[in-house]
């Protein structure tokens, strides 16, 4: 008699990957939106942004199936002990997470093991056996830091977080050098490539 597969790994392996989407604090938050998009025409897709990251996104034009979360959100269900708790939902519920962008200063919470807000609190209890992407995005300065080396190799070495490199500025930019976001297809097929994901 044949044995059939449990259910539960019928329901695994028929389901579309989840992806966490977060942005932090930088004008290039403004093509967020473009990243959820993208993202959410082949996966289930829930997005993260900072307090400074609001500031550029806007909410109204975010793909209607793709909720946000923010640091409002952390305890907002939370009653009593034993009530579930946002930052270990989402941990549970995600496959793969990407950052994108990352600010210098949400870059060195994570290399530090600092955990005041939302993302941060996922950053400390997410399962590192899953991948993590992230990319930069910051002024020419921050990213030629040395302490933005540092922290990259921490949590690259670390942590196994793979960058998606910021990408030079153009010529005539008077902030000429590496430090700006890559574009939305370059991280999305970053990502895919990296996986083995075969939308």
């Amino acid at each position: 008699m044949a044995h059939s597969e449990p259910a539960n790994v019928d329901r695994a392996a028929s389901r579309k990957t989840r992806v966490l989407l977060a942005a932090t604090g930088s004008v290039t938050a403004m093509r967020f939106t473009l990243l959820c998009c993208q993202f959410s025409e082949f996966a289930d897709v829930k997005a993260i942004a900072t307090r400074p990251a609001l500031h550029f996104i806007d909410r109204s034009v975010l793909p209607h199936n793709v909720p946000l979360y923010t640091d409002e959100d952390e305890w907002s269900n939370w009653k009593k002990v034993g009530d579930s708790v946002l930052h270990n939902e989402l941990c549970r519920w995600a496959d793969i997470m990407v950052i994108a962008p990352l600010s210098a200063n949400t870059l060195a919470k994570i290399a530090v093991g600092l955990c005041d807000n939302l993302l941060t609190y996922i950053m400390r209890a997410w399962d590192y056996s899953k991948p993590i992407f992230v990319a930069p995005s910051m002024h020419r300065d921050l990213w030629q830091d040395r302490f933005t080396e540092r922290h990259l190799k921490i949590i690259g070495d670390d942590l196994g977080i793979s960058l998606i490199p910021a990408m030079p500025k153009g010529k005539t930019s008077r902030d000429f050098g590496n430090g700006v976001m890559p574009e939305i297809s370059v991280i999305f097929g970053t990502v895919r490539r990296s996986v083995g994901w075969k939308p």
